[in-house]
């Protein structure tokens, strides 16, 4: 059996790894290195931990915050990349890791199997639907464009409508490349859509995105998925003007139109006004032409009509005799009607004597008198009902009173009873609150006593400070010429450094010698 190498230095468990983190770090100190990512992680500190394998491994990989800001490439798993970094090791789980600076997609290959990746997952879920294609409108009265402000792409644009048609230009200035493009772009089209019909800033009626012409990179913003979701979603038409006419981004697929160029992107959203007015100038003359050759075939058909009629002298025969005819009758008719009249004014005039009158004014009379003494009869029973009815009430009232009084007197005995009662348990609760509170404070305060450092004072250590009267507790902080204060339980001494520090070696376990040749523990009963 083989004896322990008692010899070796005894190493702690912190002092081995970093010695291995050491190692490591100086045999590999930058690496590029190619696989596939898996297992990406994004917790809410804004590192992102992944794993990069190929066939035969797998090798953990973290890029911190600040690096992960500078990547152009969203990270993802089943990318194929290149990283460059270098490798470390994590001593909490006792496992090598690589701390990734740069990430760069492996080749135009890969860049291009994820857009295939992309655009299959996108048809599959119907954003690329022709369906789903908004009309543009034929004369836009705003036209929203989200590029690059400093760009030549704006500037034709607004050259090539100052052509064709003048419109009213909104620019939601954007980043078109780099970190951060995608997220702006979005929320460019979103923001479009945000906007009121009604408000200070009018709505867009289409909407044109627009970037000149780069390599696969530099498009790639406009191939992530959340400006082809945002693009898709948007209640504004949109044309998509992204690259050359060869240039092919997602964008184009989930927008309304896809424009070859960005000059063609303009001269989809206006017509021609000199067209329009050419057009407009012909179809007026047409218009009159047509509106000219309706009124004379009409004329026509209105002769031929008038033709067909009889004349007004052949109407106006027979109603003239029928009003000679009238005309002939007419004065035996009127004195006919006076005679009648006259007959029955004199029947109604004899029937008008003083008789009939006097009589029937004397029955008025009558009734009258006969009304007023009723009236009196019932008034006086009506006031000696109402009298009698006052005093029951009153009487009820008074019973009432007296009876409401007694129940308020015991109301108020019974409240003060209780208030009393109430008021002997409020001093009680108080008496005892105090007592309680008391004792918090008296064990608060023995805990802050034993707590204290002056406890420690007491016992007969002290207490150095520098001269900033922050405590020193290595004595390798301490240099010659140093002044100090040294605190003790009752007071407080000045003092000053003298010499190199001298620093203790910590204390050591050493193991028990073999006695003799006794290879065991032995009894410890003997």
């Amino acid at each position: 059996m083989n004896e322990p190498r008692v010899n070796l230095p005894e190493l702690t468990v912190s002092e081995l790894s970093a010695n291995l983190k050491r190692t490591v770090e100086d045999a590999f100190g930058y690496v590029r290195v190619r696989g596939e990512l898996s297992n990406v992680r994004r917790p809410g500190s804004g590192h992102i931990y992944l794993d990069l394998k190929d066939e035969k491994a797998c090798l953990s990989g973290v890029i911190f915050r600040l690096a992960a800001a500078r990547l152009k490439v969203k990270v993802e798993s089943g990318l194929e990349v290149v990283v460059t970094g270098r490798i470390t090791t994590f001593p909490g789980k006792s496992q090598y890791q690589i701390v990734i600076e740069t990430l760069e997609p492996a080749g135009l290959g890969a860049l291009m199997a994820l857009l295939e990746e992309r655009k299959r997952k996108l048809t599959a879920e119907g954003l690329f639907d022709p369906a789903r294609k908004q009309l543009l409108p034929f004369l836009p009265a705003v036209i929203g464009v989200v590029t690059s402000p400093t760009g030549a792409v704006i500037r034709d644009i607004l050259h090539r409508l100052a052509d064709r048609f003048p419109r009213r230009v909104l620019l939601w200035p954007v980043k078109v490349q780099g970190d951060g493009a995608a997220e702006q772009v979005a929320a460019a089209i979103a923001g479009f859509n945000a906007l009121s019909e009604r408000g200070r800033i009018p709505r867009p009626d289409v909407l044109i995105v627009a970037r000149g012409g780069g390599s696969l990179e530099d498009l790639w913003a406009f191939n992530e998925e959340i400006v082809a979701r945002a693009a898709a979603a948007s209640r504004i038409p949109l044309i998509a003007a992204v690259g050359h006419e060869t240039d092919v981004t997602l964008i184009d697929f989930a927008a309304d139109k896809r424009a070859p160029t960005p000059t063609a992107a303009a001269e989809m959203a206006v017509p021609v006004r000199a067209e329009l007015i050419a057009e407009v100038g012909d179809l007026g003359q047409r218009t009159i032409a047509a509106w000219l050759r309706h009124a004379d075939a009409r004329r026509k058909e209105l002769r031929a009509a008038a033709r067909a009629l009889p004349s007004a002298e052949a109407l106006l025969q027979g109603p003239r005799q029928r009003l000679d005819a009238a005309a002939d009758r007419l004065p035996r008719a009127l004195t006919a009607n006076a005679h009648i009249h006259h007959s029955q004014f004199l029947r109604a005039a004899a029937r008008l004597s003083p008789a009939p009158l006097r009589a029937q004014t004397t029955r008025c009379r009558d009734r009258l008198v006969n009304l007023g003494e009723r009236r009196t009869r019932a008034m006086e029973v009506l006031r000696h009902r109402r009298s009698e009815r006052f005093a029951g009430l009153s009487a009820r009232l008074a019973v009432a009173l007296r009876a409401n009084v007694e129940a308020q007197r015991s109301h108020i005995v019974r409240c003060r009873e209780r208030t009393q009662a109430l008021a002997e348990r409020a001093a009680r609760a108080t008496r005892a609150m105090f007592v309680h509170k008391a004792a918090m404070l008296d064990r608060a305060g023995g805990l802050l006593d034993a707590l204290s450092y002056r406890g420690v004072l007491a016992r007969g250590f002290a207490l150095i400070r520098d001269a900033r009267r922050q405590p020193l507790r290595s004595a390798s902080e301490v240099s010659p010429g140093l002044g100090l204060e040294i605190e003790f339980a009752d007071g407080r001494v000045a003092a000053r450094a003298e010499g190199a520090p001298t620093t203790f070696p910590p204390p050591r376990m050493t193991r028990a010698r073999k006695r003799g040749n006794d290879p065991g523990q032995g009894n410890l009963f003997e």
